[in-house]
Order: C-alpha cells, then sequence, then structure tokens
C-alpha cells in the first residue's frame, strides 16, 4: 500500500489516488510511491503492475514486430527492465497508452510484473496517445490509431464537436485516411496526403453527424485512387515503368500545386482532383518527367527535418 513517508509534509492524498491504489493491490500488484509530477502537480502512482493485466488500449496502432524483436534483444542484453510504462486504470484493466511496445517485449521475455507511472484520470490516455513518442508513426500507423479514437470518442460523445478533439487526433486527414486504411490496409494514403493536408479541417458538426462527412471524403479520396490506379496499369503498358509514376500522376492532377492565396472547400478540391484524373492524358507524359520528378521529391524529402 502507499506509505504516507512518500508524501511531501503536509501533503494529503487525494480520494482518487487512495482508491487507485487500493485496487492495485486487489489486483496483484503494489501501490509504491505516490507524487505529485513536476509540470501540472498532478497526483500519480508509480507501482508494480501484474503484466497479465495490462494491455494495449483497444484504438492504437499495432506493434512493430521489428520493433518489438529489437525491444527484446535490449532487455536480454541489458538482464533487466529499466524504463515504467504510462497507464491508465479500466475496469479492472490497465491500458497503457505509452509503452505498448515494452509491455509486450516484457512479456515474451517471461516477466510476470511490470513498473508503471499509473495515471488515475483515463481521459489523459487519449493526450498522452497524441503525445506518443515512443518510436515514430509512419502515416498508416497514425491514421489508424487516430480512427480508433475516433471511433471511441463517437461511442462515448456523440454530441461533442468534432474540432473539440482536435488535440488528441492532431491532424483532420488523419480521420479521414484512416478510414481508408481500415478498408484498404495496402492503401497508399501519402500520395493524397499533400492536398489533404491543406484541405481537410476539424469539423463542428457533432461526432454522430461528422462521421458521416468523413465518410464521404474517403470515398472521394478512394475513387481518385481508382482512377489513379487505372492510369498506372495504363502507363505500365506504354511502358512508363517507374515506381514514382502513381505520385508523379496524382502529383499532376492536384489543384493545389500552385500557391493559393483562398483555399477550396475539401469535397471542392478532392472533386478537382477527380476530374482531372478522369481526363489525365497519358500520352502527354514521358519517362524523363517521371524520372526527374522522383529525384526532386527524394532531395526534398532528405533536406526536411526529420
Amino acid at each position: 500500500m502507499v506509505e504516507l513517508a512518500t508524501l511531501p509534509r503536509g501533503a494529503k492524498l487525494p480520494a482518487a489516488l487512495t482508491d487507485l491504489a487500493a485496487a492495485i493491490e486487489a489486483d496483484g500488484g503494489a501501490a509504491l510511491a505516490a507524487y505529485q509530477e513536476p509540470i501540472g502537480d498532478h497526483w500519480h502512482l508509480f507501482a508494480m503492475l501484474p503484466l497479465a493485466k495490462v494491455e494495449a488500449t483497444p484504438y492504437q496502432r499495432d506493434l512493430s514486430p521489428a520493433h518489438l524483436k529489437r525491444m527484446i534483444e535490449v532487455m536480454k542484453k541489458l538482464d533487466r527492465f529499466t524504463e515504467p510504462i504510462v497507464a491508465v486504470h479500466t475496469a479492472g484493466t490497465y491500458w497503457t497508452p505509452n509503452g505498448n511496445h515494452r509491455r509486450a517485449a516484457a512479456a515474451k521475455s517471461g516477466a510476470k510484473m511490470i513498473p508503471a507511472i499509473v495515471i488515475p484520470d483515463p481521459e489523459v490516455a487519449f493526450q498522452i496517445l497524441a503525445l506518443n513518442t515512443e518510436k515514430a508513426h509512419n502515416l498508416r500507423d497514425k491514421a489508424l490509431e487516430v480512427i480508433r479514437m475516433y471511433r471511441a470518442r463517437l461511442e462515448e460523445r456523440p454530441k461533442s464537436a468534432e474540432r473539440d478533439f482536435a488535440f488528441e487526433f492532431e491532424r483532420a486527414h488523419y480521420i479521414t485516411l484512416g478510414l481508408l486504411y481500415e478498408k484498404k490496409p495496402r492503401f497508399s494514403g501519402g500520395v493524397y496526403a499533400p492536398l489533404l493536408s491543406r484541405v481537410d479541417g476539424f469539423l463542428a458538426k457533432q461526432l454522430k453527424d461528422a462521421i458521416e462527412d468523413r465518410e464521404e471524403r474517403a470515398a472521394q479520396v478512394e475513387r481518385a485512387d481508382d482512377l489513379a490506379v487505372a492510369l498506372v496499369a495504363a502507363g505500365k503498358k506504354r511502358g512508363l515503368m517507374h515506381p514514382y509514376l502513381k505520385n508523379f500522376i496524382v502529383a499532376r492532377s492536384n489543384p493545389l500545386s500552385r500557391a493559393r492565396k483562398n483555399l477550396p472547400t475539401c469535397k471542392a478540391a478532392l472533386a478537382s482532383m477527380i476530374k482531372a484524373l478522369e481526363e489525365f492524358d497519358l500520352g502527354k507524359i514521358h519517362f524523363g518527367q517521371i524520372r526527374d520528378a522522383a529525384q526532386i521529391a527524394a532531395a526534398t524529402s532528405v533536406a526536411e527535418p526529420s
């Protein structure tokens, strides 16, 4: 149980923290210390949790096999677990919004308990996911994580405005692309991100209504992708064999390719892209254009700070 000796002189444990400590003990864990973190003075518990009761949040990204393998190798090399996970308590389970790879690596390494910073407020899990830096997300990972959080918020708070969760979701186009990644795991969302990141904003509508707009936007992107895929197939038959061909075709069809003061709506921008793809003339492009565009894109990518 939490010892009063761990508290600052004169401090008193909030009831929520006392209840949390009792729950951890009842679950077979050990609440080791209570403390106030140094930024907002919020109360947290440092505890040892039974690993069998610790799970990933149901809406975060999937485990990376390569990253997990590397973590297991490091733990075996060090012969110790050095970084506590972050956890929140919910219905007899502990969700970790930051530390899922460490949790899985510890389990694979045979651990039965895991050190954790346990936060009394489950709502913080959504905010932590938005700031998670344990392993850099790729676009697919991030979009899937966001759409899973979106569905959770839709179920819990359907009448809340979508834009109220801008901090948690981070970028609006992650929601739209997430819907497509759910449907098509191999979808090339990065091809459409340059357009969507500029015109796809958070909606003032309630989530229960906003999801319909999101599905309409996703359907537009899917239509554009179907056209682009067909053009790539036709281009290859003409001898345009280059891995950047799809990016080139979509970039050429992007109505925002030139700087504009007044951006169109997301619906209008996607409609313009679809029209451009429908009218795209493969006979007017040649291999050298695609090769040069790919080299410029690669150089720009290297030059950008990571």
